[in-house]
């Protein structure tokens, strides 16, 4: 094992040291940037091919690299011209390019624009597409999403045919709810979840999403990374953009950005506010056999579900030269996830026994933190770069449920209390290292250390009837500390070998980890290497075709309160029991995605197979007559396999469809309490978004989605569909846009689900408020951009491009 190590910094080592080949490298060269007009964003395997002018032979050709660049080298003295040409723009020719001995020739920037298409009197330029492919991942373009922009992140993934949302507003990728999310390429303070739901979308300007992440990237997350890249201004001077958001049912949000900015100095500060409130229609059913007595009990009735949250960020980027530069960061934010309910309830069982009583819960949780962040860029040449970071969060958060039986008399003759919470910080150090060997190869490493610290701190209390007071019971309150440091080093290799590229690396990580019960002096310790190697390969066979294929080893490692070995009451019909021999789950991910233009219609395929090992799911079991067991457990194997589709096309002039569908057998197998079982289910998911300009300055959006049936290792949730639209109109030259949304428009959002195992049965019936709108304001003052460096990151760093990580 040290043997390993040692050779791995011995790599690293000679990385650091190495120079550049492609310098040495003699002949006339031809080189430029390529780049898209309307966002300025590089463009990477546009193809490029030079041609003599004299008889139009191919000379030779090359395509471009994540910057955008390409260069020609060994070209021969003489007149040439060269096209460049990329799937959805229109292709442009550079006539008289001539090429005298010892002289090389830089063409610059050179910009493509969308194609366009129309008749002698009206032109329709092409829209940026809902969502774009990349060649290791997936963009939502949030700017195109307008049934979300008074929501969040999570209403703009909801578009995503990998992704589903269920009636809580949790996640699901590809299946999965294991996943890291990511804000401007950092860690967030929250958990993915939270991170989700409290980022209002009106700030995003896209969201990005890796499911085979390089090696250069933490492993952490089954299904990959969610990257959330914040809005950021491409102007000189002063710029800003203020948005309000109102919808009916105490439905509030209003986000600002403001930046000053010069050839060397640039200040961001933000500031977003949300306030949301959302109804739901619930109905459930149980029946428990324990000891010879079946008890059902049935409930119905209404609840809510609300957030609130607010945060302020702020960056500051300093251009001390050509080659040096440093950015300070940070943001602070606190948010509240409240949820009520209030439900008749009837508990009744086989021996004759039946009462009717109100059940009223009420849950609150509270998180409040802040992170700062300092970077430093080293650029010895062009490519040749070096990047220091340091990053520090700090969270706090407070959960409290409380869960009362109140009889026809308004009496309370039950009741329970549970508090959670805990302070928590992080703190992450990290250098990358990128060598050039020449304009196609290159060699990556870095360096990364993170340490975790978290407490733990539950409460139970029991109402007492005598007293009409809640009493603290010791024997269910715990203390637990955590300490997980992870330290890593990775290398990688790309390269270029005509229209073949390759990536290559290996990460590996330390993991030394500590849990101690202070309550009940135990101890749990782990020291652990693991290794994840990685490869992207792409083929370009023209410039309408390409493909590309990825495999990456993963871990999900699990979460605190997965391994505390004693008993939490979270409601009075429900206990949870941790497990710390839990092993992490050990993912293989492979990809394999194709791209192409037929007949104007952009055409994007993706197939995927996840094996999922030390599965971990939670279980339910019978405790008592009312109470369920809730425990963890690694049940076995799943396995995932599955085809993304999308299909971008044009019906008419002005009206864009987007089509996408996701398509994927799941099965999972293993053995619960001692017994093996195997589960399978045929899933499927698509969306249906159209874009329908009515008039220049107003467009109509209408979006229509459906998610499958599927299953787990002890139940199924049921299919549902959504409609959404949207109508935005902009005024003054398009500073002020007005969008007004409408979500849940056939109040068919419903969410059923199943859970059944030996002696228990659950159901479920949760229905969305409907219809759900909002109106949505934003004005732009100095017409706010994005802006997109040559790297195709954002100016902090907040990209995830191959050239520019986290």
């Amino acid at each position: 094992m040290k043997n390993i190590v040692l050779i791995v910094l011995l790599v690293f080592s000679i990385n650091l040291t190495a120079q550049p080949a492609g310098r040495q490298m003699m002949g006339n060269k031809i080189t430029g940037i390529v780049i898209e007009s309307s966002s300025n964003k590089p463009l990477e395997f546009a193809n490029i091919v030079l041609y003599k002018t004299d008889d139009s032979t191919q000379v030779t050709g090359t395509v471009t690299n994540k910057e955008g660049f390409f260069e020609l080298q060994r070209v021969r003295p003489g007149s040439y011209y060269l096209t460049i040409s990329f799937i959805g723009f229109d292709d442009i020719t550079l006539d008289d390019i001539q090429i005298t001995r010892g002289n090389s020739v830089d063409l610059g920037t050179l910009k493509l624009e969308l194609t366009a298409y129309g008749t002698n009197d009206v032109v329709v330029e092409g829209e940026r597409s809902p969502i774009s492919y990349e060649i290791d991942r997936k963009v939502i373009n949030v700017s195109e999403q307008y049934t979300a922009s008074s929501g969040s992140a999570v209403e703009v993934l909801e578009n995503v045919p990998s992704v589903t949302v269920d009636i809580e507003g949790n996640v699901s990728l590809r299946g999965s709810s294991n996943f890291t999310v990511l804000i401007d390429g950092r860690p967030t303070i929250l958990d993915a979840n939270d991170a989700l739901q409290q980022t209002p979308a009106s700030a995003i300007e896209n969201i990005e999403i890796i499911t085979n992440p390089s090696a250069k990237y933490n492993p952490e997350g089954t299904a990959g990374i969610i990257n959330i890249v914040m809005k950021k201004n491409k102007n000189l001077g002063v710029s800003s953009v203020l948005e309000l958001d109102g919808g009916l049912n105490d439905k509030y949000g209003a986000q600002g950005l403001f930046d000053i900015k010069n050839d060397n100095l640039e200040f961001t500060f933000g500031l977003d506010y949300n306030d949301r409130i959302f109804e739901m229609d619930n109905s459930e059913r149980s029946i428990t056999t324990f000891q010879g007595t079946t008890t059902t009990i049935n409930s119905i009735g209404l609840s809510n579900r609300g957030r609130n949250s607010f945060g302020l960020r702020g960056s500051f980027t300093w251009l001390i030269d050509e080659q040096n530069s440093i950015t300070l960061g940070g943001r602070y934010g606190n948010g509240d996830s409240k949820s009520n309910s209030n439900s008749t309830t009837t508990e009744a069982n086989n021996l004759g026994s039946a009462i009717k009583y109100s059940n009223l819960t009420r849950r609150n949780r509270e998180n409040n933190g802040y992170n700062f962040y300092s970077t430093y860029k080293l650029e010895i040449s062009k490519g040749h770069e070096l990047t220091a970071e340091a990053y520090y969060s700090k969270r706090d958060g407070d959960e409290r449920n409380v869960t009362e039986a109140v009889d026809a008399n308004n009496i309370v003759t039950e009741g329970f209390i549970t508090t959670e919470g805990g302070p928590g910080e992080n703190i992450r150090l990290k250098t990358d290292y990128v060598l050039p060997l020449n304009q196609d190869n290159k060699i990556e490493a870095g360096v990364q250390s993170e340490m975790n610290n978290s407490t733990d701190l539950i409460g139970f209390f029991e109402y007492n009837t005598a007293t009409t007071n809640y009493d603290f019971k010791q024997q269910f309150s715990n203390d637990t500390r955590y300490r997980r440091n992870i330290h890593s080093i990775y290398s990688m290799y790309r390269g270029q070998f005509g229209a073949l590229g390759y990536q290559a690396g290996l990460r590996a990580e330390l993991t030394d980890r500590k849990i101690e019960l202070l309550t009940n002096p135990q101890q749990f310790s782990l020291q652990r290497w693991d290794y994840f190697p990685t490869l992207h390969l792409s083929y370009k066979f023209d410039n309408d075709n390409q493909i590309m294929g990825s495999y990456a080893r993963r871990i999900d490692r699990p979460r605190g309160w997965y391994l505390e070995p004693f008993q939490t009451w979270t409601d009075q019909n429900n206990i949870r029991v941790g497990n710390p021999s839990l092993k992490p789950e050990y993912i293989d991910s492979y990809d394999l995605g194709f791209q192409t233009l037929w007949n104007e219609v952009v055409i994007s395929l993706e197939g995927y197979y996840r094996v999922n090992h030390n599965k971990i799911e939670r279980l339910r079991s019978v405790f008592s007559e009312t109470v369920t067991l809730n425990t963890i457990e690694n049940v076995g194997t799943d396995y995932s396999l599955g085809t993304e589709m999308m299909f971008n096309f044009d019906i008419i002039e002005g009206w864009n469809v987007n089509l996408l569908g996701n398509v994927y057998n799941y099965r999972i197998e293993g053995k619960i309490n001692n017994r093996d079982f195997s589960r399978e289910s045929f899933n499927w998911t698509s969306r249906l978004n159209n874009i329908i300009k009515l008039a220049e300055n107003t467009s109509l959006q209408i979006n229509g989605m459906y998610n499958s049936p599927t299953v787990s290792s002890q139940g199924r949730r049921e299919g549902f569909f959504m409609l959404n639209l949207a109508v935005r109109q902009t005024f003054f030259e398009k500073a002020l846009t007005a969008t007004l949304q409408v979500r849940n428009v056939l109040d068919s959002a419903r969410w059923e689900s199943i859970s059944e195992g030996t002696n228990f049965y659950s159901y479920r019936d949760a229905s969305m408020e409907a219809p759900i709108i909002m109106l949505n304001l934003k004005y732009n003052f100095n017409n706010f951009k994005q802006e997109r460096n040559r790297n195709g990151g954002d100016n902090d760093g907040g990209g995830m491009g191959v050239e520019d990580d986290f």
